[in-house]
């Protein structure tokens, strides 16, 4: 039972991850289409960020209300209406719309998704379970690249992308009598009171991690979506080329993270950290001084390994820096300013892209990595010290 479970979760993040990347692959001939100027990606990558920063939000009341099985089908099923108005649209505020119900379900997710896994299985499932997540973020961009260079084009990759969410939504429902025997056995927790936000906020350490999160995934966000043109504009690579270029960050993040899980054992979460923080530097070393595309590949291949460890293990990090106790309630706020890093940057970069120079995305990357490792670096020194002065004798 625990075994079919954790495929159902696998497959659920599969297809989180599907849509992530058909924005950035199309956009350099989406943008043309439907006349809308190239720094206007942001906009609807930032929607999507504030329907998920939405649905994160409420996540813990509507598991309440729906447990997690149920949320997770709804939430894919709303994914999947969300991208057949994306195949449809022939106008840029219609993009802008079908973002909402986009972000929404992803956000549902994405916090479900975390916190069940985090709670409820081993560690090594939380990297396998985003590697799963970079399998469809690597798989979105290949497809997409795959119907630009036939006759339905960006609206065929966005169809394609739906249809296959629509299947996943089914499995999810057929497999809705696992999920309730798990969540019996488990849910009592749930009913005990939690800490304030702001007991939350005065962890040693916790700002810190948060600031760590929002980080990661602006630098994330903004390599995804702007990768492709980063490469049309900066570097002069076709567009197919370019779609396909950039899966290879996915690709990168699926193939780092599935390692990461069979390296657990072995290395803690902090050694993993810095693992991917040195990898993640060496890639955006490349993909500065590198102008050819298989250098460019190579690079963005390097930037997804580094990326793979980071982001599950900072939410896997979070029971052992601040406690179980405010593990699943400070995870919800860290999460919400990985959002908001989310939302915030890639509409930046998209105004430096077009007003000042497609490359600079490697240059805002590298400040990124380096406030993030500070933050965290400077997080658990923290929480050591604070542990420190209440038990000296440990």
């Amino acid at each position: 039972m625990t075994s079919a479970l954790l495929g159902i979760i696998y497959l659920a993040f599969v297809s989180l991850g599907l849509p992530d990347g058909l924005l950035g692959a199309a956009w350099p001939v989406m943008h043309v289409n439907i006349g809308a100027n190239v720094s206007l990606a942001g906009v609807v990558s930032m929607v999507i960020c504030l329907g998920t920063i939405t649905s994160s939000l409420l996540t813990v009341q509507l598991v309440r209300r729906l447990g997690p099985g149920r949320l997770t089908a709804i939430s894919v099923a709303l994914t999947a209406a969300a991208l057949f108005g994306f195949s449809a649209s022939a106008a840029f505020w219609q993009l802008v719309a079908w973002a909402i119900p986009y972000g929404l379900g992803a956000g549902a997710v994405d916090a479900a998704l975390n916190a069940y896994v985090a709670t409820h299985f081993a560690a090594r499932h939380m990297n396998w379970l985003h590697c799963c997540w970079g399998i469809g973020a690597a798989g979105g961009p290949m497809l997409m690249s795959w119907q630009m260079a036939g006759e339905s084009g960006w609206p065929g990759g966005y169809h394609i992308v739906g249809v296959i969410q629509v299947v996943l939504a089914a499995v999810i429902v057929v497999s809705l009598p696992l999920w309730h025997d798990r969540t019996d056995s488990a849910g009592h927790d749930e009913r005990h009171a939690s800490p304030s936000r702001r007991e939350l906020l005065r962890l040693p350490g916790a700002r810190l991690a948060m600031v760590g999160f929002l980080c990661y995934c602006a630098l994330e966000s903004s390599c995804g979506l702007w990768a492709s043109t980063f490469l049309v504009l900066g570097h002069d690579v076709s567009e197919q080329t370019a779609a396909l270029l950039s899966a290879l960050f996915y690709a990168g993040i699926t193939v780092g993270r599935f390692f990461s899980g069979v390296l657990t054992p072995r290395l803690d979460g902090r050694q993993l950290l810095r693992l991917g923080e040195t990898t993640l530097a060496c890639g955006v070393a490349i993909v500065l001084v590198m102008g050819d595309a298989v250098g460019l590949g190579v690079g963005l291949a390097l930037l997804g390994l580094g990326c793979a460890p980071i982001y599950p293990q900072m939410i896997q990090l979070t029971p052992e820096r601040f406690g179980s106790q405010n593990a699943q309630s400070l995870m919800g706020l860290q999460m919400a300013c990985a959002y908001v890093g989310s939302m915030a940057f890639p509409p930046l970069m998209g105004i430096l892209v077009e007003r000042v120079s497609p490359l600079l995305l490697p240059v805002v990357a590298a400040g990124l990595l380096a406030l993030m490792a500070a933050c965290l670096a400077s997080c658990d020194r923290r929480v050591a010290e604070t542990r420190k002065a209440t038990h000296p004798d440990r």
